[in-house]
Formats: structure tokens, C-alpha cells, sequence
């Protein structure tokens, strides 16, 4: 057992504002409240990067301490713990899960060493509370030590892997949760607005009729599959190497430990199906499971730029864009164009998209760059996948809220569709793709309707074309009108 050196200055009760503790590269000054140790230190010293320090994600936090209560409980039922040490790591654990000394957690997320500086902070935390519920002065190394107490059995490279999965899908729930009720709001406004007819684009050119609510369906299909792949994602995490220890070897680890620490940690987290992985070896090496739900995000944010992006052209305007619906007016727009509105609830959701895509591919590449038995790049998975979540859900109830909630139709700007040429395309079955794209461009070129065309060139009888052309009918399946070649491309009404 690595212990503090049984001499006077490492083991007396701390006097004044510093305690010493040693690690292997010597002895170190540490505040004396401080529930970190020597190697937390260290790594605040070392790793000064994206300065968003480990305090700032509470699931993470609490999902160390529940693998690192998992696993002592395992540790103690097999007797490899004391009692009494058993009961003080699990009381620190306990606390951290209820939100207690994460401001104690001070390493920055972007780290080297594979996320041991994690690992080492929840360890020294926990052993040091352990202590002091024992009634010793706060220090991570006597009589419980941060690493042979609070990780025995453990290593970095299973605790912290499994950990952010832990986090992962709490997060995933939460996502999932603002998911659904945006999809509710989209489905409300589908209802509202499911008789409410606009012309339909392809390409950014006129097409056929659509409804509005039509849109709005459309819209929430494509979240509804999302959250199912959400779903999807969540259970691939599920599966943890914990007992992998160092490599997937299990070295150090009693042999029915992890089977133990298995049924410990799905009773902590309340996660049935937390499974070991089959292959341990494997599950420590690679992160496919963390780029495959990464993956996943990815598809939702590139949904919802879509729909932010229909939402500002069909926005635009009011007087020189299509202005077929009305957004909520959340801020004035200009600081120089008076009465000026803008699209900012759909730019922000662009704007995470965006940003989410960046996450992914950072994902992504540091998976790949894992070298052999170990990924020393987990640390900058979990930061870009802890920060795309953390957007996600933030951002769509606002979009919920601010924008899909608000949005009303413009009725002047909807009546376009009154005038479409592709309304010429509900012609096709009577008069054949020519004639009809004849009328089209004649309407074009004139600036006449589809129907005064048609009349005019006295093609098809009024009351029949009414029906022909109904922009209603158009956007649901109906029976094709009667088909007659024989006809086609000749003056003859078409009764």
C-alpha cells in the first residue's frame, strides 16, 4: 500500500493552510480544506486548456462516483474491504451523487492520460470525505487511500469509459424528453393548419399545393425518427468494461468481481440494462459505441437545420420573401433599420447544428486515433459529446417555446398558390405531359392562370377543370381522371 510515509510531516494533523501529501514524483503542498490530493494538483497544474473544468458537468461527476460506490460494494461483499471503509466510501460516494463537493472536481475536461486526472480527481475526493467521516483531517491517502481503497479493482481505463456512457444516456434521456415536446408542438401546428393551402417548392421553383400542416407533419416525422435512433443509441451504451481494468485483461480484479460490480452498478444508476461487455478487451479499446451515437446527434442537428432553414425562407420577406407564415417576434432585428424583425430562434438552432456537426467529426477523429489496447483520447470525446448534448437540450425547448408555438399563417402571402403553373401538373392524366407544359409556359409568359389558358384554348368544360385544378385535391390521393390519348394535343373540349 502506497501510504503517506509514516513520518511526522506527512501524517500529523495539517497546521495552518496546507497539508503535504506525496505521489511518486514527491511531496506537494495542498490547501488544507481541500478534498483533492496531490494528483488532482498536479493535473490543474498541467492541463490549464479549455478551462471548462470537470465541476461544470454534474452527470459526469455523479456517474464516477456511482461506478466508484458499484464497485466498492462489489469489493466489500467479495472481502477485499473493510467494513467500516466500505461504509465511508459509499457515504462520499453518496454525497457526490447528491450534488455535494463537485466544486471540489477542478481538472480541465481536455486532458492527456487517457481521463486518469478524472479518475484520480473522483478518487481523491472520495477518499478524502471517507477519511474525514472516519474522523481524520481531510488527505486522500490515510487510512483509506485514493488509489488502493477508493480504485481498487479499477483502472481509468474502465472507470472513466463507463462513466461517460452513464452520463451519456442521463443526457440522452433529458434530450429525448425536450425531443418530444417539440415534436408535440409540430404535431399541434400540423392539426391547426391542415387545411390551410400554399404552393409547394422543389428545387427553390413552383411545384404543387401543399397544405401547411402538411409541412409541419412532414417536419416532426423526420424528429419522430430521430428520437427513435436516440432510443437506438442509448442502448448501445448500455454496454460497460468495468473489471476490464488496465488493458481487458481483468488483472487485479477477483474473478467474481465483475460480475458483482455488474449487479451493483445497474442497482446505483437504475440503468437495467447495464451490461459487461462480451469482449472486454475490445469494449476498452475502441469508442465505435461513443462515434455511433455521436452519429446519431449529428442526424437530429442536420433535422433541425433543415427545419430552421424552411422556417427562415418561408419567413422571409415581408415584402420582397414569401412571407407565408409569420414568426414570433422575440427582439427587435436592427440596430439600424427600424421595425426590422429577424429569424433568430431559427439562425441560434442553425448555428448549434452547426456546431454539433463540429462535435461529431471531433468525435469521430479521436476515436479513430486510438492506438492499440487503449483510446488516450476519451477525455475529448466526452468534452465535444457532454457539449452537443448540453446544446441539444438547451436549445429545442426554446425552439419549441419561442418559435414553433408562435407561428401563424400569412394569408395574402399563402394565395400564391392560386396562381401557380404547377397546378398545370393535376392536367397530366387528361390533356399528357406536352399539352400540359404548353399551358405552363403560356402562363408563364403571359401572366394568365392555368385555368384561363385552358379556357381559353377551350380545352377542357369549366365545371370539369374546376375539379381538375382544386388546389384541395391536389394534396391527397385521388382517383386520376379519365385518360384519353385520343384526344390529346387537340382542340376538343374534354368533357
Amino acid at each position: 500500500m502506497m501510504c503517506p510515509v509514516r513520518c511526522d510531516d506527512m501524517n500529523e494533523e495539517p497546521k495552518g493552510e496546507f497539508r503535504k501529501e506525496r505521489d511518486l514524483l514527491g511531496v506537494r503542498e495542498i490547501p488544507a480544506d481541500a478534498y483533492w490530493g496531490v494528483q488532482t494538483l498536479r493535473a490543474k497544474e498541467n492541463f490549464g486548456v479549455s478551462l471548462v473544468m470537470l465541476e461544470r458537468y454534474t452527470t459526469l461527476i455523479q456517474a464516477l462516483a456511482m461506478v466508484k460506490k458499484a464497485c466498492t460494494k462489489a469489493n466489500r461483499e467479495l472481502g477485499h474491504l473493510k467494513e467500516e471503509y466500505a461504509d465511508a466510501i459509499c457515504q462520499a460516494c453518496d454525497e457526490i451523487i447528491d450534488e455535494q463537493l463537485h466544486d471540489q472536481f477542478i481538472v480541465d475536461m481536455l486532458q492527456g492520460g487517457a481521463g486518469t486526472s478524472s479518475n484520480m480527481n473522483a478518487n481523491e475526493v472520495i477518499a478524502s470525505r471517507a477519511n474525514e467521516i472516519l474522523g481524520h483531517s481531510k488527505n486522500t491517502q490515510y487510512p483509506i487511500h485514493a488509489n488502493d481503497h477508493v480504485n481498487m479493482s479499477q483502472s481509468t481505463n474502465d472507470v472513466y469509459p463507463t462513466a461517460i456512457k452513464i452520463a451519456t444516456i442521463y443526457g440522452m434521456r433529458d434530450l429525448s424528453n425536450a425531443l418530444e415536446k417539440l415534436i408535440i408542438a409540430l404535431d399541434a401546428k400540423s392539426e391547426e393548419f391542415s387545411d390551410t393551402l400554399k404552393l409547394g417548392r422543389t428545387e427553390m421553383q413552383d411545384a404543387v399545393p401543399i397544405t401547411l400542416g402538411q409541412e409541419f407533419g412532414a417536419w416532426s416525422g423526420a424528429l419522430k425518427r430521430d428520437l427513435l435512433r436516440i432510443g437506438m443509441a442509448m442502448d448501445v451504451l448500455m454496454t460497460h468494461n468495468i473489471g476490464a481494468t488496465a488493458i481487458g485483461t481483468s488483472l487485479n480484479a477477483d474473478p467474481e468481481y465483475i460480475e458483482l460490480a455488474e449487479k451493483h452498478l445497474r442497482e446505483v444508476t437504475g440503468l437495467d440494462k447495464m451490461t459487461t461487455a462480451e469482449n472486454l478487451i475490445d469494449d476498452t479499446q475502441n469508442s465505435d459505441e461513443f462515434v455511433h451515437a455521436s452519429a446519431l446527434l449529428r442526424v437530429l442537428a442536420v433535422n433541425l437545420a433543415k427545419i430552421s432553414g424552411d422556417l427562415i425562407l418561408l419567413s422571409s420577406g415581408p415584402i420582397g420573401g414569401f412571407h407565408e407564415i409569420v414568426l414570433p417576434a422575440v427582439q427587435p432585428g436592427s440596430s439600424i433599420m427600424p421595425g426590422k424583425v429577424n429569424p433568430v430562434i431559427p439562425e441560434m438552432i442553425s448555428q448549434v447544428a452547426f456546431q454539433v456537426v463540429g462535435h461529431d467529426s471531433t468525435i469521430t477523429m479521436a476515436a479513430q486515433e486510438g492506438q492499440l489496447e487503449l483510446n488516450a483520447y476519451e477525455p475529448v470525446i466526452a468534452y465535444n459529446f457532454f457539449q452537443a448534448l448540453k446544446i441539444l437540450k438547451n436549445s429545442i425547448p426554446i425552439f419549441a417555446d419561442k418559435c414553433i408555438r408562435g407561428i401563424q399563417p400569412n394569408e395574402e402571402g399563402l394565395r400564391v398558390v392560386e396562381r401557380s403553373v404547377g397546378l398545370a401538373t393535376a392536367l397530366n392524366p387528361v390533356l399528357g405531359y406536352e399539352k400540359a407544359s404548353e399551358i405552363a409556359q403560356e402562363a408563364l409568359r403571359t401572366g394568365k392562370t392555368v385555368k384561363e389558358i385552358v379556357l381559353e384554348w377551350d380545352l377542357i368544360e369549366e365545371d370539369r377543370l374546376d375539379k381538375l385544378l382544386s388546389p384541395q385535391r391536389m394534396t391527397r390521393p385521388t382517383d386520376i381522371p379519365n385518360y384519353e390519348p385520343e384526344r390529346m394535343g387537340g382542340t376538343k373540349k374534354i368533357e
